[in-house]
């Protein structure tokens, strides 16, 4: 299978992830949570989901240049 072929698929997967984590019933269990550190756990988990998400695309991007 061609490397192109391969990283397109790691990043569509990814981004399929991404998307359930911030489209799904997932985030509203964290509405009810106290807040943590002074914020509300709903952002914790949005802005950690994210950040989960830009590090696992530069991940995938680094391994494809192997």
């Amino acid at each position: 299978m061609p490397r192109a072929t391969l990283l397109r698929q790691r990043l569509l997967v990814l981004f399929l992830a991404a998307l359930f984590a911030f489209f799904s019933p997932l985030p509203g269990r964290f509405e009810s949570l106290p807040d943590l550190l002074g914020l509300p756990a709903l952002y914790l988990y949005l802005f950690g989901v994210w950040a989960l998400a830009i590090a696992g695309a530069a991940w995938v991007c680094s391994r494809g240049r192997d």
